[in-house]
């Protein structure tokens, strides 16, 4: 059998039975590891939901947005507010509306503007939500000294959130490989192009817009408890839209899992630099992040096809050499 064929079959059967067991591996985890590796691995699921939510539209459509850290910042103090009020699920399920609903009018107002001037845009709107929040929660509700969330068992926070990926993931699997995916793809290519073919861009852009900040609410929302402690100026914080970014970039936004792969190890090292240089570890992420730049423009998840690409070039000139022997010997 060509060697190169079997390689090409077995290729999906190797991500499934991948998939599996990595699944497999979360699900377990509680039943091993201790809280503060449970904890962990919960950070890390929150940041793979932020990074496929960003890489699902400023990766289609082109359009750097800042504003995740508002959706975000708008779940977090959902849960401040409404905690021992409702239940924990309906919290959650508020917290996306909610950011979408604030998603869904900005995006109104703001996607027909165009580079730059949206991505400063984005980045001021979380500034000035934020500060909109803190002086409703201080001036007006009197929570001069924030919220205390009680914290749940690590294992529940860590099976929501895990719950919250698989549907992230379902959710953008299914719009890439729709029509209204191809018209995404369209307007990131040449957006004119695109508003020439009959494609209502702001529309199509202001629907994706809304729908990648339900799970980044409901991200926010499931976290919070995780956090504890919970004023309006630590939900909005900046460093929550900047993150996912180079998780995405990291781990490149060209292939589907590339945002996982992202979150995945940038997660990690974002915990270990805080322990062991917690003084340099914004100077070793900007070191790292350069380096993948310069050697691997297509993130992590572009060392697969650069690596099957070496091999078929090896498998040819093997097989070229071989006839080349079988021809000479007749």
């Amino acid at each position: 059998m060509d060697i190169i064929r079997l390689f090409t079959t077995h290729r999906k059967l190797l991500a499934v039975g991948s998939l599996l067991l990595i699944l497999i591996f979360l699900t377990t985890f509680p039943l091993y590891g201790n809280d503060y590796y449970i904890r962990l691995l919960t950070t890390i699921l929150m940041y793979t939901v932020l990074a496929v939510s960003w890489a699902m539209f400023s990766g289609a459509t082109g359009y750097m947005s800042l504003a995740t850290a508002a959706f975000f910042g708008v779940g977090v103090m959902t849960t401040a507010f409404l905690e021992g009020t409702l239940p924990f699920l309906v919290i959650i399920v508020i917290g996306g509306l909610l950011a979408s609903a604030l998603a869904f009018l900005i995006g109104l107002v703001t996607l027909r503007l165009r580079g730059v001037y949206f991505a400063i845009f984005s980045f001021g709107f979380v500034m000035f939500i934020g500060e909109i929040v803190f002086y409703i929660d201080t001036h007006i509700l009197h929570n001069i000294w924030g919220h205390n969330l009680t914290p749940p068992d690590p294992g529940v926070l860590l099976y929501m959130m895990l719950g919250l990926v698989v549907v992230t993931l379902v959710t953008i699997y299914f719009i890439r490989r729709s029509r209204y995916g191809l018209a995404l793809l369209s307007i990131g290519g040449n957006e004119e192009a695109a508003k020439h073919m009959g494609i209502n861009t702001t529309r199509t852009k202001v629907i994706l817009f809304t729908i990648s900040a339900v799970f980044m609410g409901a991200a926010g929302a499931i976290f919070a408890p995780a956090i504890i402690h919970i004023q309006a100026r630590i939900a909005f914080n900046i460093f929550n839209s900047f993150l996912p970014i180079l998780m995405a970039i990291f781990g490149g936004m060209g292939q589907f899992y590339g945002p996982v792969v992202g979150a995945f190890v940038f997660g990690y090292l974002d915990a270990a630099l805080k322990v062991e240089f917690q003084q340099y570890f914004m100077l070793g992420f900007g070191i790292i992040l350069i380096l993948v730049i310069l050697f691997l423009p297509n993130g992590l998840a572009g060392l697969v096809p650069m690596l099957q690409g070496k091999l078929g070039g090896v498998i040819a000139k093997w097989r070229k050499g071989g006839e080349a022997e079988q021809h000479a010997n007749t």
